[in-house]
């Protein structure tokens, strides 16, 4: 049954469903109307809509200089007319295309390595600081310390500008929930260089790729490469203590963070490198 608030004319959107109406007039239901089946034929074959998405999506294409992912409403007018309002834009391969990159093999020595999972083309970054957030501490802590982690970063983060940082914690990244991830704002994170959501069957954090997120289109604009990592999986290897064994240099970035040291973890990574193949859908992060 569609919605009576609907402005537009409801046969753009859905037509009667007559085989059910058929089915209701043999038993004898006549206490409520027939439903619709929502298919939007009508706005498809009857109006230039799917012409002018073909244009817009062309022109967005080319600034982009590659296809990309759209969310969009459309609002009706009074008239009959219809308004597209573009909400976000997202092109799924942002940099590195059609540079190849030599992986080095997955070992034992990796901070990470495994297969898909990440959003940002063919690179090969050199990472000089890592920011990792310990997940079962950062779990334990209240939600006013969550909070409190969240700012921290953003600290550490004006910091870090312009020195090829990784940034590594549980679950989402941005998230308004501390209890599902940090929760940051953009301008917190914006001097990274890599952003790396990690999952933890301990702490109960489960990423998923922020693809639709209110994070996508910054990250993508700012050229930050995005990384979901699941320890566990087939061809995932995951190595901490690559990072954690290393001295924490937090209060040496922001002295008066002495309270988080055991939630936040500074590592000076110098050497280390993050490999990334569209190709291979591979990624390898590991000291040279």
């Amino acid at each position: 049954m569609l919605a009576g608030g609907i402005k537009a004319d409801p046969s753009l959107i859905a037509e009667p469903d007559h085989e059910t109406a058929s089915r209701m007039r043999e038993l004898g239901i006549t206490d409520r109307p027939a439903p619709h089946i929502v298919d939007f034929r009508g706005l498809l074959m009857r109006t230039d809509f799917p012409a002018f998405m073909r244009e817009m999506l062309a022109h967005l294409a080319a600034v982009y200089e590659y296809p990309v992912d759209i969310e969009f409403t459309v609002n009706f007018t009074a008239d009959g007319q219809y308004r597209v309002n573009l909400l976000q834009c997202r092109p799924l391969q942002t940099r590195g295309l059609g540079r190849p990159v030599v992986l080095p093999e997955p070992s034992d020595d990796c901070f990470f390595a495994g297969r898909g999972g990440f959003m940002g083309g063919n690179v090969r970054l050199p990472i000089n600081h890592v920011v990792f957030v310990r997940p079962e501490a950062y779990y334990a802590l209240p939600e006013q310390g969550k909070y409190a982690v969240a700012r921290l970063i953003g600290r550490i983060n004006n910091a870090l500008k312009g020195r090829q940082a990784m940034l590594v914690g549980p679950g989402r990244w941005g998230t308004t929930t501390p209890s599902l991830g940090v929760p940051v704002h953009f301008a917190e994170l914006c001097h990274m260089s890599v952003l790396c959501e990690v999952a933890s069957a301990e702490a109960g954090y489960a990423p998923e790729l922020s693809y639709g997120s209110h994070f996508f289109l910054d990250l993508v604009e700012s050229g930050i490469f995005y990384a979901a990592l699941s320890p566990g999986e087939p061809d995932a290897i995951w190595h901490p203590e690559r990072v954690l064994d290393l001295p924490n240099a937090l209060t040496d970035i922001v002295p008066d963070a002495e309270p988080f040291t055991g939630v936040v973890h500074v590592a000076r990574t110098a050497g280390m490198e993050l490999f990334a193949d569209v190709g291979t859908q591979r990624i390898v992060c590991k000291s040279t």
